[in-house]
């Protein structure tokens, strides 16, 4: 009496229907604006594009926007490490509660974020009438937008880099104390080549995360034309004005910037992943 081999199964089946069920959800939830939105776009000649997308106002807001997240993501690529660094390796009171005030900003609406910062640096704030006097003005500037999105983009760096610190191996960094290393060469090359393509991953979700802000950074801006006007809000003027193909032609270019700057993200992600991985 022969028997045969039992087939072969999925470990997890339905194989078919997820990927049919994820297949939809992208399709009807991402690629359908996407393209609805190039389609938009496309109704417009290269001139009027131009006209729309790159006249004076929208290269103001477009180097606002991606300087000011650009520069959010640094700051937060910096503290976020130190904080997560602190969270992991160190005890001292009131830890947890700490550390469950790192998430607030994906619990809080980014409006109210942006009334707390806007009254806290008015010349007559709590922080204001001490900075003001200082030349330091944080509400209606290009300071204000990076100070705000550094509170909306700091949870990413902190959670992506706080697992990888928490399995990072110690006898690592005391094998380089006993071969005479300092701490800072211990830190330079032991524990940030670990931690290098986590804290890649943070930069891009907090960088990401900045360029599409607009509850928050509105009230803090002021919306000066060339000066505090970000291209969210730009576009969501245009709108108002019921320009559909201009907003449209706006956010083409805002995607299209995304789009760059991911892929220069991810493509430093795999080599750091490649060297140190």
């Amino acid at each position: 009496m022969t028997t045969t081999a039992p087939s072969a199964r999925n470990v997890l089946p339905g194989f078919r229907a997820t990927l049919a069920f994820a297949v939809s959800y992208l399709a009807i939830f991402v690629v359908l604006p996407l393209g609805l939105c190039l389609l938009k776009a496309g109704s417009l000649t290269a001139q009027e594009f131009l006209d729309a997308a790159w006249n004076p106002r929208a290269r103001a807001a477009y180097a606002l926007t991606i300087g000011a997240s650009f520069a959010a993501a640094c700051i937060n690529l910096v503290f976020g490490t130190i904080v997560a660094w602190v969270l992991v390796r160190y005890d001292f009171p009131f830890k947890r509660i700490i550390d469950s005030l790192i998430d607030l900003p994906f619990a809080l609406p980014t409006a109210v974020a942006g009334l707390v910062y806007s009254s806290l640096y008015v010349e007559s704030g709590w922080l204001g009438r001490f900075l003001v006097p200082l030349g330091v003005k944080a509400v209606y500037t290009p300071l204000g937008v990076v100070l705000v999105l550094v509170f909306i983009g700091l949870p990413f760096v902190v959670r992506a880099v706080q697992p990888v610190l928490e399995s990072l191996d110690h006898e690592l960094e005391e094998a380089a104390a006993a071969l005479g290393a300092g701490r800072w060469q211990t830190i330079i090359r032991i524990v940030l080549p670990t931690l290098f393509p986590a804290m890649t991953t943070g930069f891009a979700l907090a960088f990401a995360r900045s360029l599409g802000e607009y509850g928050s950074v509105v009230f803090v801006s002021g919306n000066l034309p060339f000066r505090t006007e970000i291209a969210p809000v730009l576009i969501y003027g245009k709108l108002e004005e019921f320009r559909y193909a201009d907003a449209t032609a706006l956010a083409t270019v805002l995607l299209a910037a995304s789009f760059v700057m991911l892929a220069l993200i991810n493509r430093l992600e795999r080599w750091s992943q490649r060297r140190y991985g």
